[in-house]
Order: structure tokens, then sequence, then C-alpha cells
């Protein structure tokens, strides 16, 4: 990984802004301080430096150590919440960090005090040092912690408007996938074939006509209505299935073999809405060929290394095409990769591929459980 990226990754120039705005007021406030004292309290300050050496030594390189400093902290604080860390484990890294900045800032000013001369290094008193640094260790503690909250407070409050924009932008997603189902359902060769199923069926099964209908309006009053929420148990996903599967059962009568191999105890598992069917319907669409008339599909669901692993498969035609091509080309699939990376970043898998033995093709889906 090249430094530009890791910059970009871990660095937000924002928040390393604001840190350094807030240590800047800090200062003032201090330049303040001193300022009064020295013209109303001089019995108390005792002229032992010049306004040069407060401001340049003093003031100068202790800002410039703590905003780095800071700015390393907030790269590992990002890092602490992309891993996950306790909170009992973050508090102690922190607690440790906030000593380990007064030891640094006071070993850089000895160091330099040395170096321009103002004390040889015969003159250095370790105890004094190791006053110096007790003396203000609980103004370090509360200026550290102030500037941890500040960071905590950006990362959170931009988690809040990315998760947001996140929801905003899957609940458009799913307005779309209902439009694009419906029209795709309500396509006339779809509604004349299942329609014409039903005229058929009155004559020889009139049961089974109504039961076709009522699946029929059933279905497309799930999509236009139901299923708000961006996700929903696999159990409600199933339901919604089944009545696209009663229909196309009629449709293609005994050509068509549906499997269903579902871990039950997965069923109040939480799955993005809609997802099943234009993964069957696609499974349908490009399974049947000249060579393949009857075709058997299988849906499996079930638990991997604590993944829920959704797959359709069939035994029919094999495909010609990458998943990189039928992302492409496919408007439905595209629009479920879109919705699985909204939901869950880069933390899913999503494959359609030919099957290892060459008996058909798999759709395989892995999600968070």
């Amino acid at each position: 990984m090249s430094l530009s990226t890791l910059k970009r990754k871990y660095i937000d120039l924002k928040l390393v802004l604001l840190l350094a705005g807030f240590y800047l007021m800090f200062d003032i406030v201090l330049i303040v301080k001193v300022a009064y004292m020295r013209h109303y309290m001089p019995e108390d300050t005792h002229d032992y430096f010049t306004w040069g050496e407060f401001l340049v030594q003093n003031l100068l390189f202790d800002y410039i150590i703590v905003v780095s400093y800071m700015t390393l902290i907030a790269i590992s604080t990002k890092r602490f919440l992309n891993r996950n860390y306790s909170w009992v484990k973050i508090i102690s890294i922190h607690t440790i960090f906030s000593i380990l900045i007064g030891l640094i800032i006071r070993f850089i000013f000895d160091f330099y005090s040395i170096i321009v001369g103002r004390i040889s290094l015969a003159e250095f008193d370790l105890r004094k040092s190791i006053n110096a640094f007790i003396y203000v260790i609980d103004l370090n503690f509360l200026i550290y912690f102030a500037m941890v909250f500040i960071i905590y407070t950006y990362y959170y409050l931009r988690q809040v408007k990315e998760a947001e924009k996140r929801h905003s932008k899957l609940e458009s997603q799913l307005v779309n996938t209902r439009m694009k189902m419906l029209s795709s359902q309500l396509q006339p060769h779809f509604l004349f074939n299942t329609l014409n199923s039903i005229a058929v069926l009155t004559d020889i099964d009139a049961t089974k006509a109504k039961d076709t209908i009522a699946d029929l309006s059933d279905f497309l009053r799930e999509i236009l209505y139901n299923s708000d929420s961006s996700r929903i148990s696999l159990d409600e996903e199933l339901r919604i299935l089944e009545y696209y599967l009663n229909i196309v059962n009629v449709r293609f009568s005994d050509h068509l073999n549906i499997i269903k191999e579902i871990d039950d105890s997965l069923l109040v598992k939480r799955v993005p809405a809609l997802l099943l069917q234009p993964l069957i319907e696609n499974s349908i669409k490009h399974g049947y060929s000249y060579d393949h008339t009857d075709l058997t599909i299988r849906i499996s669901v079930y638990n991997e290394d604590n993944k829920l692993v959704i797959k359709v498969e069939n035994d029919g035609a094999p495909i010609s095409q990458t998943h990189a091509e039928l992302m492409k080309k496919g408007v439905g699939l595209t629009n479920i990769n879109d919705r699985l990376k909204n939901l869950y970043q880069d933390n899913y898998f999503f494959e359609i591929r030919n099957k290892a033995d060459g008996g058909g093709v798999e759709t395989i889906i892995k999600i968070p459980e």
C-alpha cells in the first residue's frame, strides 16, 4: 500500500485541523493567563524567561509535538474502531498514551535544552525533570482526553452521517427493486402466460385456478406495499417467494422442480428484502435451453463459518459469461450487488458461476448472520 493510499485511508485532514484548532485555543488562553500574571502578579511569575523563549521554545515546540502526537492517536483510534476493540482495552491504551505524551514532551524539552546549551549534560537533574513531568501530569491527562473525546465524537458523527446516507440509498434501491420487479412481472408475456394458465385451469381444476389468482395478487401486493424494511426475516422472505414459486410451477408444470433445503434455525435471521425472487427468476431464465427442457432448481440456506449462505443452483444450461460480465448486463443482478454492498460494505460474497461438475449453474451469496 502506497504512502498516499495510507494517508487517504487513515489521516483525516479535517480532524487534524480540528485538533490543531482546539490546542491553539488552549495556547491562546495560556498566553493571556501568563500575560495577566506577569503584569498583575509579578511576585508569582518570577521572570525566569523572556516572551521569545516562552512563545518559541515552550509554546511552538509544545504545539508541534502535541498536534503531531494526537494525529497519530487519531490514526490509531480509527484502527481501534475498525477492529472493534473492547472499551476496557481502548480506555487502558489511551490512559497509557496520556502519560506517554507528557514523557515525550519532557524528553524533547530536556534534549533541546542540552543541545542549545541552556544546561550542560553534567547539570542535567533527572529528579527535577521528573518533578516537572509530575507537576503537569494532570493537565496533560485532561488535555489528552479532551482531544480524544473530540476524535471519537468526530468519528461517531461521521459514521452516523454515513449510516443515514446508506439507509437513504438502501430505501431508494429497495423502491427501485420493487418497481423493476413489478415492471418485470407485469410484462405482457408474464401476465399472458399466467392468465392463460389460469384460464386453462378453470376447466381442469377450478380450485387451483383460484389459488393461482390469489398467489398472483398476493405476490404483486407484497412487491408494492409490504417489506418496507431493507432487511426482513428469512421466514418472511421465503413466504413472499412461495407466491412466486406457486405461479411459475403452474406455468412450467412438470418441467420445473423446486427443491428447498433450509436450516430451520436460520428462519429468524435477517436477509435483504426481495433477494431470492430475482435469483430464482435469473436461474429459470438462463437454465432452460434447447437441450435442457426440464429444470431442477435447488434453494439452500445454511450456516458456514458464522456466515449465512444462500445458494440457488440449477441443472440447466451453463453460462458462457463471467460473473463480472453478467453484472454489467443484468440490471437485477447489479441491483442485488449494490444493495449487498450498502448493507455489508465489503463483508459479503456474491458470485454466479458454472458448477464444478459442469452440471448447471450456481449463485452463491454469503452475508454476516
